[in-house]
């Protein structure tokens, strides 16, 4: 798995001050995307075990964090190295908010809950699902691209059997 991008700190990407990875490799190629290099499973920096402990002990040093966002390329593409990834950052950053974006939707994500991509989605507490739509594009919404994308409580979800959305 590859990292392409890390921002320590932004506002941009969830509640709260968050560290943000983009992970390389998406396959959902949607038209219009802000960044299509990311598309590339091998673009950027492999994301190494010695890389990962970096960015999780910076994390754990800046008390100012209120979680860490996962956004790429998409995450799901590559969702067993994410949910380790998270793994580890729970064990140093035990409750550490996890947001997660994805050209997924929620509705197909929990299709099989013995699949990688139900493991991932199960560490997180918040996805922004559904693909980048450029003819839904709205640079007025918060933490999304176009208007069909959700912000979705994860946890809220599973208990009700059905996507709750997020107020902004």
């Amino acid at each position: 798995m590859n990292i392409c991008g890390y921002y320590p700190e932004s506002i941009n990407e969830g509640d709260d001050l968050r560290a943000v990875i983009f992970l390389s490799g998406c396959r959902h190629r949607c038209s219009g995307c802000f960044n299509p290099a990311t598309w590339n499973f091998n673009y950027g920096e492999p994301f190494t075990e010695q890389r990962q402990q970096e960015i999780i002990t910076e994390m754990a040093n800046n008390q100012l964090l209120g979680g860490m966002t996962l956004a790429g390329g998409d995450p799901f593409f590559s969702a067993d190295e994410a949910a380790d990834f998270i793994d580890n950052v729970r064990a140093a950053i035990p409750n550490f908010s996890v947001w997660i974006y994805t050209g997924y939707i929620y509705e197909d994500l929990i299709v099989s809950v013995d699949s990688a991509e139900y493991r991932l989605l199960m560490k997180c507490q918040v996805v922004i699902d559904g693909p980048f739509i450029e003819s839904l594009k709205n640079t007025s919404l918060p933490y999304r691209g176009s208007s069909n994308q959700r912000i979705i409580d994860i946890q809220s979800s599973i208990r009700y059997n059905d996507a709750v959305e997020l107020t902004t």
